[in-house]
């Protein structure tokens, strides 16, 4: 892309109001800022330019960092799954059939000896291997993850990052010995996402257990945190499930325990969607001048401007990249931008493309020993001395991403409203918001009030909160029966 180009492509999101118009909002910021090119010619499928590669990459080692501290392994598994592998456990396959990708031949048209699925999350590709690698209680806990890409043929429209056909995640594959280190093991998991998802990425997310006819195909149960996003829908973040000995039985993860008997072993499993998570962090923190990223995600923490004036270019020039060489020493990810548009028009690119810090250093900042340092979220300036930069960069940093988090987290707070009749639910739901509402109950007899609720509201309900207390008051406003939960009802991706 030229000069030109990014000159003219930096101005268009100023003309979108993301509360407004949010749909073409997400599409343009998309497009200008050069995270996702949709031009690619496969419907759900997209490239991931450097900006939101490097950006999901950080993220990616944020939550691995967590996960090996956790004391989970990194592993890799083919992409591919075998038929006869994908068909063993009946509930999973139901579930995902219909998502499924399949590879039935090969070259000239050779049929393949059996159909392969590029994998739609891969329990049935790992499990057999753990029934090879699981033999006695020492074995356990067998804590693994990968990184890698899933393949799901979405019905619905897709969206960069949020609903795609392939996207990139984390998948945690977890065996134990008994069914409370299990559920320990889920917990922790909800503690990952709430120290990852909502204070590294700064995504304010509501942690549900899911109702029984809305879990993970083939477990117990499923928990997961959803956030709402701009247009007044809820998108699935991390999810977390706890797989009882149902796959283990389908896969024979066995084990000889400390009695000298064999049994079966007891399974968790952990998605985090880190290309979705980033859709939504962007959504959530952006606003109409573009992007504002996180400090500790941004590829570029820190930008620097040169004030150019012809016969001191080459002092200014200098004194940048002595402030760019102090800050690279500090650990800052730092960048000179020397290319030879304005000043004006790099504000612009780069408020558009979200860096949290700018700094601008001319002439008369060479003479104070100074330079100038703007805040992306709060559109704020400040001089402050070459001595206390670091320093400065450093807490500011902080200061940012406490700010994102927080304004993220008020917000999702003043959509969560209390109804009591449908009339109110689907009044709350037309203007974008949550409805906290008593219920029947989330097992499986509560299966036909849900689905009387979506066709009158258009509604779904999303669980029971898993992160805190709750007591149900009242009846159920769709079969008048005394309310067992408090669920929360949302329109959703």
């Amino acid at each position: 892309m030229s000069n030109s180009d990014k000159k003219e492509d930096a101005q268009v999101i100023f003309n979108i109001s993301k509360e407004k118009n949010f749909p073409d909002w997400y599409g343009e910021i998309c497009r200008v800022a050069e995270l996702a090119d949709i031009r690619y010619g496969v419907k759900g499928f997209t490239p991931f330019p450097p900006w939101s590669y490097m950006t999901m990459d950080i993220m990616f080692n944020v939550l691995e960092t967590v996960l090996k501290r956790k004391r989970h392994l990194p592993m890799l598994f083919p992409t591919v799954i075998p038929e006869s592998n994908l068909m063993k456990e009946a509930q999973h396959v139901e579930g995902f059939s219909p998502q499924v990708f399949w590879i039935k031949e090969i070259g000239d048209g050779e049929k393949l000896e059996e159909p392969l699925a590029l994998r739609p999350t891969s329990e049935t590709a790992i499990y057999p291997m753990y029934s090879l690698w699981i033999r006695s209680w020492r074995d356990m806990p067998l804590k693994r993850y990968q990184r890698c890409s899933i393949f799901r043929s979405e019905v619905k429209s897709t969206r960069p990052f949020l609903r795609g056909r392939e996207f990139l995640w984390i998948e945690s594959h977890n065996v134990f010995a008994t069914h409370d280190e299990a559920i320990a093991q889920v917990m922790e998991d909800i503690e990952i996402t709430k120290d990852v998802v909502m204070g590294d990425y700064g995504v304010p997310v509501l942690i549900f257990k899911r109702t029984q006819w809305d879990k993970f195909p083939g477990g117990l149960n499923t928990y997961a945190a959803d956030t709402m996003m701009p247009d007044g829908k809820v998108i699935q973040l991390p999810s977390t499930h706890d797989l009882g000995d149902n796959f283990a039985r389908a896969f024979d993860v066995k084990f000889l325990n400390e009695q000298n008997e064999t049994v079966y072993a007891w399974q968790t499993c952990y998605g985090p969607a880190v290309s979705r998570i980033f859709g939504a962090m962007i959504s959530i923190h952006g606003d109409d001048k573009g992007l504002r990223l996180p400090f500790k995600l941004s590829p570029y923490q820190v930008v620097i401007v040169p004030i150019l004036k012809d016969k001191d270019a080459d002092d200014v020039l200098k004194y940048c990249r002595k402030i760019e060489s102090t800050l690279n020493k500090a650990g800052f990810r730092v960048h000179l931008d020397d290319c030879d548009a304005t000043p004006g028009w790099k504000y612009n690119y780069w408020e558009m493309k979200g860096v949290p810090l700018r700094i601008e250093a001319g002439p008369r900042d060479i003479k104070k020993n100074t330079a100038v340092v703007f805040r992306r979220d709060t559109m704020k300036r400040a001089t402050v001395d070459l001595k206390e930069l670091k320093k400065r960069v450093a807490s500011l940093g902080v200061d940012i991403d406490q700010t994102l988090r927080s304004q993220a987290e008020t917000k999702l707070e003043d959509l969560v409203v209390d109804a009591e009749r449908e009339g109110e639910i689907a009044d709350i739901l037309e203007k974008r918001k949550i409805a906290r509402t008593p219920f029947c109950t989330t097992e499986m007899e509560g299966l036909a009030c849900a689905e009387e609720l979506k066709d009158r509201v258009g509604g779904e309900i999303r669980g029971t909160r898993m992160d805190i207390e709750e007591v149900p008051e009242g009846i159920c406003p769709f079969c008048g029966k005394v309310a067992k939960e408090i669920v929360y009802i949302a329109r959703s991706y």
